[in-house]
């Protein structure tokens, strides 16, 4: 993980050997912004909460990868939380961090051992390249592999939840994801987002691309998946979720659609976060 403070909220004896929720952000978003503490006050209703900062956002060092590299980020988030005493770790991820989290499970579930995964991922708007070794999630895991499967073990999400995630790369359908891009990818834009919205991003493009997420999602079964997103997502339209949920194992998968809901954090209000958690820790 590059540089990013990990916080875990107080917790009382009894629940350290219980359940935690570890928090992945969106793009821009970081462990200090009020959306993103209010929705971990929420899930700490119902579980021991462990919040942090993606690489290259709020006070984390490196620059952002825009959701390749932050699986390594989320990895040692989920290892912090079990180092905590938890022994059940559920991720929750919004937007990029929703993209996030079901790449991470992908990579570190029960199936992915070293040198194990899939190969161009058929369905994704975007082709990885063909086979394990030249995709750049394996990497990923194959740096993990050096820990041997101990560390791998310690990095793996019990049940996953991923909110107002994308099903595939270089979307630009909608006014505000062509805005994302603008920001991504040009130096106006990387600036702007740098003085402005505290979020330092990799000039340099995805060489090679990393594993879609309409990819990852039949890789993560058995691990249970919640899939939610917002019927009035200005960022992403209802194809993207219910792409991802044909994709999964119907048999440890659930889709939620939600009248009125908009995108991410931003816009989930305390009913909605409350359900999800109740679903994450049913599923523990």
């Amino acid at each position: 993980m590059t540089g990013g403070p990990v916080t875990d909220d107080p917790v009382s004896d009894d629940q350290v050997a219980g359940p935690a929720i570890v928090v992945a952000h969106g793009f821009t978003g970081a462990l200090e912004r009020p959306a993103l503490r209010r929705a971990a006050a929420v899930l700490g209703r119902h579980a021991a909460v462990v919040t942090f900062s993606f690489r290259g956002h709020g006070r984390s060092g490196g620059r952002s990868t825009v959701g390749d590299r932050e699986v390594l980020d989320l990895a040692a988030a989920v290892r912090w939380a079990r180092r905590l005493g938890h022994r059940r770790v559920a991720t929750v991820g919004f937007s990029m961090g929703g993209s996030v989290v079901l790449r991470h499970a992908a990579l570190y579930g029960a199936g992915a051992g070293p040198g194990s995964g899939p190969g161009s991922g058929a369905g994704s708007g975007a082709q990885p390249g063909a086979g394990a070794a030249s995709e750049p999630g394996m990497g990923l895991g194959a740096l993990e592999a050096k820990g041997g499967a101990g560390a791998r073990e310690a990095a793996h999400a019990d049940v996953v939840v991923a909110v107002s995630a994308p099903a595939r790369w270089y979307y630009r359908g909608t006014a505000p994801m062509r805005r994302v891009h603008w920001a991504i990818t040009r130096p106006t834009g990387r600036l702007v987002s740098r003085y402005g919205l505290r979020t330092r991003i990799d000039s340099r493009g995805w060489d090679p691309e990393p594993l879609s997420p309409v990819a990852a999602a039949p890789l993560i079964a058995p691990t249970p998946l919640l899939i939610v997103h917002g019927d009035r997502d200005p960022y992403f339209p209802l194809d993207h979720p219910r792409t991802l949920a044909e994709a999964a194992d119907p048999s440890s998968t659930e889709l939620w659609i939600e009248p009125g809901f908009g995108h991410a954090e931003n816009a989930a209000d305390a009913a909605l976060l409350d359900r999800i958690a109740a679903w994450a820790t049913a599923h523990l």
